[in-house]
């Protein structure tokens, strides 16, 4: 069966010269469509199924299709660049040297092999040193700054009450499953996560020569459990204002008498007289703890901590240790091989300067101005959809509306390049991970106190993903969405519409979800909105809520609702306005069929395609417990249900399994 756009076409259309082409329409195929699924059912299997029930899903992989997903063949493309710029010489210091050489000393492994422990001793002494809180909570400090972090989580970021500014935060930490919620939940599969990770705490003392390994690991299990219990919900931390709590420096210190804050802040090169502490329940139980836990049980915590820290570029047994742990989380059946994992380590560490290779060699400049085009518009559609509310005031109207025309929108790639002051050593991959991490710490320190550099990506240009940010009121769609099934130059309308169009609408909602409407045009939690505005809003978001949370995956269980919301909201509204934006093009006012599809009908395939994407049973169930996105299915299903031009377009009527009433049907933006 042909899939619906082949890695060859991917290719061709990232691979295409930047001489200007004159763009011609070409029909794209939906095939695999089951006839047997009627569309009001299950519209995603409608589309999708046949697809699902033959795709093959890696050994090395967790998943396969769309999305996020399609950053696999997207590191071919960089592992292209990769072996070619490290095979090299490039002059010193150049963009090419840094990822050439950084990628040649990863893919070393005899060398990184025969090292084994060495290049983690001198931190296991210094541990070892610990003679008291004063100089634990220093070590910890110290670390920070070399990207191994254990107690404290600090970031530096706009201040929620005065955007023109960046301040230190302080987020909760200390876990390490994957949520706190992981250390309480009874669940056998939750349980089999629990003994892996004690399996693995375990594997690590025995890695660097200790013995009673299991009595350490349920030690160091322990004090986790124990922070833990401090953690707020995934949930609780989507309240915007009640995870904004500035302090001064010289109250929290004489809360916490055992952390000495003017001492961490002096060791961390911060300046500053308060700071955010988002989740303080945590610090609070922190601090208790340093005086109620030993010293030699926290020295253990820490151990463990700076070794799981740095597993993944040590020799091939802890790479060994941490994948026999992860892959009972994500089904995952085999590591994947080493120059992948190196083209994520590059992208993740040094990608603005890998990014400036990709975008040269394979981004299509023609991509880019068509996609400014389409974000314009829609900017211009959401404009009419916000005086066509029935249920918003005019005075709340005019507020919304001057947030979204103050909304930055970053296109393809940064307008100014990140720069890595980092000498990288091609015979030093250990040191040039850590040299790196430096590097990011000192970046991020310089811009403390300063206003937030509004030139700044928060992502890679070829990753595939869009972000909405709410502080800088910015959307962001690098180069790597701008491509099949999203966005193709040469496809009809309706499938853009319905591929970048729903991402681009769906961006731009963000600035009006649960979360994004508290922020004003210029990133600032304050109240734009009428109190009785408000409250129609919050009543038609717990809708989504409790729509959403009666879905279910893996036969029983249930998405959160309430952990959703967000992308729900703009997953309802992304559909609406690229739907909008599209009767207005000449294809959308057409009736003309390609391939035995109206264009609406196409506009609905294209979203359905988008969401083209099949995960391990294992990944999805840890998905839909922590990401705040909702499975693929429900991301097609979910809003469609709701959208009464879907029903026009595919004829659902009463009865089948996914169709609403009108009044049933939500509608907020």
């Amino acid at each position: 069966m042909k899939r619906f756009f082949t890695l060859l076409c991917l290719i061709v259309i990232l691979v295409s010269c930047k001489e200007e082409t004159k763009t011609e329409v070409q029909a794209v195929v939906f095939d695999g469509i089951s006839e047997n699924i009627k569309p009001g059912d299950n519209f995603f299997n409608h589309v999708n199924k046949k697809w699902m029930d033959s795709a093959v899903i890696a050994d090395d992989q967790v998943g396969v299709g769309a999305y996020r997903f399609l950053n696999i063949p997207q590191q071919e493309l960089l592992k292209n660049i990769l072996q070619e710029v490290s095979e090299q010489e490039h002059p010193k210091g150049s963009v090419e040297q840094q990822v050439g050489d950084f990628y040649a000393s990863g893919m070393d492994t005899t060398k990184i092999n025969e090292r084994g422990i060495k290049p983690i001793e001198p931190i296991l002494k210094r541990i070892e040193a610990i003679e008291n809180v004063a100089s634990l909570t220093e070590f910890v400090a110290t670390q920070i700054q070399y990207g191994d972090y254990s107690m404290f989580a600090p970031y530096i970021s706009p201040d929620q009450k005065n955007s023109e500014m960046n301040i230190f935060h302080l987020a909760q930490t200390g876990i390490g499953l994957p949520d706190r919620d992981y250390y309480f939940i009874e669940d056998e599969s939750v349980q089999q996560i629990q003994d892996a990770y004690k399996t693995y705490l375990a594997r690590l003392f025995e890695l660097v020569g200790d013995t009673d390994e299991k009595a350490k690991a349920e030690i160091v299990y322990n004090i986790e459990k124990q922070l833990a219990e401090s953690h707020k919900t995934r949930i609780e931390r989507r309240d915007v204002k009640a995870n904004y709590n500035k302090m001064s420096v010289d109250d929290l210190d004489q809360k916490h008498s055992n952390i000495n804050w003017a001492n961490i802040l002096s060791l961390l090169s911060i300046k500053t007289d308060s700071i955010d502490v988002a989740q303080p329940a945590y610090y609070k139980t922190l601090d208790e703890m340093l005086s109620t836990v030993s010293l030699d049980d926290w020295k253990l915590y820490l151990k463990a901590n700076s070794i799981g820290s740095h597993d993944n570029i040590l020799s091939k047994p802890f790479q060994d240790a941490a994948f026999e742990y992860s892959k009972v989380l994500s089904g995952q059946t085999e590591q994947q091989p080493r120059d992948k994992q190196m083209v994520r380590r590059v992208d993740q560490q040094i990608g603005f300067a890998l990014g400036q290779l990709y975008v040269k060699r394979y981004f299509n400049e023609d991509a880019k101005k068509r996609a400014l085009d389409l974000v314009n518009n829609f900017q211009k559609v959401l404009e009419r959809r916000i005086d066509n509310l029935d249920w918003m005031s005019d005075s709340t109207k005019v507020k919304a509306k001057e947030k979204l025309f103050a909304i930055n929108k970053k296109i393809g790639y940064p307008d100014v390049w990140r720069s890595y002051d980092v000498a990288i050593d091609r015979n030093q991959f250990f040191e040039n991970v850590v040299a790196l991490r430096k590097n990011n710490y000192q970046y991020n320190l310089k811009q403390l106190n300063q206003p937030p550099n509004k030139d700044e990506w928060g992502t890679t240009p070829s990753t595939v993903t869009a972000y909405y940010n709410p502080s800088l009121n910015e959307i962001v769609f690098p180069a790597g969405i701008l491509q099949a099934p999203y966005f193709d130059l040469y496809a009809d309308d309706a499938v853009n519409y319905g591929g970048i169009g729903m991402v681009i609408g769906h961006e731009f909602t963000h600035a009006f979800d649960d979360q994004g409407a508290q922020f004003d045009k210029d990133g600032n939690v304050t109240n734009w909105w009428t109190e009785d505005d408000y409250k129609k809003f919050k009543e038609k978001t717990n809708q989504i809520v409790e729509q959403y949370g009666a879905f279910t995956v893996l036969d029983s269980v249930h998405l959160k609702g309430a952990l959703t919301v967000g992308e729900n909201t703009a997953d309802n509204g992304g559909i609406a306005i690229a739907y909008d934006a599209f009767k207005l093009t000449e294809q959308g006012q057409d009736t003309t069929k390609i391939g035995g599809y109206t264009p609406n009908q196409r506009f609905f395939l294209s979203i359905a395609n988008i969401w083209r994407v099949k995960m391990r049973d294992e990944f999805l169930r840890n998905y839909v417990t922590n990401d705040p996105h909702s499975p693929p299915m429900w991301r097609v299903n979910g809003p469609l249900m709701n959208f009464t031009p879907f029903y026009e377009a595919f004829d659902v009527q009463h009865g089948e399994v996914n169709y609403r009433v009108e009044e049933q049907r939500i509608k907020i933006w």
